[in-house]
């Protein structure tokens, strides 16, 4: 079965590749530069070409501070580029896998998000995520939209590198505690999205178990670590953002994952390995 990945060469799709071709899926990846999704011509005539049974759009404008002053390029991107893809996706008769976020929610709720709680968002990056969403149910007949959060990888820059990074340079850290999410690891992420090709079409949510704050993560990094660090707990208020976070978003998972803790220790003892 051929699987066509947009935005390939990004955190999730540098780690999704290799576990969808360890399966036995012929992967054809194209990064943004190769097949970028805001031009619909170019995309309709790669896909074509490729002719594949899946495509993985991966492709998406993420920077959540920037968005809010951008919001032209993170709504071509995140609405637009999909609305493409999700024409062209039935156009071909391809399955669309789409991948969303739990930005799309408010974090009223207090109690783990399902795929049949309303979104509400509450800044662009999560209104452009939510409306390429709306796109895909609109113009793909065939669909998985598979919202996910805090995702850090083996590539690229992610919160434990950054706290990594931050904690060598001596400083004492001041990490928000009044967001609660979960962190999940783009590999568990890769092996979820594998599991849910063959589910009936729909929303669905993928994320490690459990549930904890900034802080917290950054905590049992340093423990994992071995790193004595100064981090204290703060609010959000004290980061002068202009992007408003939920305060919860934590996804309930409709496959099967470990713990975020778990994982997050498998993360940094593969990194590691690499750095011998």
């Amino acid at each position: 079965m051929k699987v066509l990945i947009t935005g390939a060469n990004g955190m999730l799709g540098k780690d999704l590749c290799p576990v969808f071709e360890d399966n036995g899926l012929y992967v054809f990846p194209f990064s943004r530069e190769d097949l970028d999704i805001t031009d619909c011509d170019n995309a309709k005539a790669i896909i074509e070409t490729v002719k594949p049974q899946i495509i993985i759009n991966l492709a998406s404008y993420t920077n959540v501070e920037k968005a809010e002053e951008d919001e032209d390029t993170a709504f071509k991107i995140n609405k637009e580029g999909v609305e493409n893809i999700a024409k062209i996706s039935k156009e071909t008769g391809a399955i669309l896998v789409h991948i969303s976020t739990d930005y799309v929610f408010d974090g009223t709720k207090n109690l783990p998000y399902t795929p049949s709680d309303t979104p509400n968002p509450l800044n662009k990056y999560g209104l452009s995520k939510l409306k390429g969403e709306e796109a895909v149910q609109k113009y793909a007949d065939k669909y998985y939209i598979i919202r996910t959060s805090w995702l850090y990888g083996l590539y690229g820059k992610n919160f434990v590198e950054t706290m990594v990074e931050l904690a060598n340079k001596g400083n004492n850290l001041n990490v928000v505690d009044d967001q609660t999410g979960t962190p999940t690891y783009t590999v568990d992420l890769a092996m979820g999205i594998l599991n849910i090709i063959g589910k009936p079409y729909g929303i669905y949510h993928i994320a490690n178990e459990g549930e904890t704050s900034w802080f917290n993560f950054a905590k049992e990094i340093f423990k994992l670590k071995n790193m004595d660090v100064n981090v204290s707990p703060c609010t959000s208020d004290n980061f002068k953002q202009k992007a408003k976070r939920p305060k919860y978003s934590v996804l309930r998972s409709d496959v099967p994952m470990r713990g975020w803790a778990e994982a997050l220790k498998d993360y940094i003892k593969y990194k590691e390995s690499l750095g011998k």
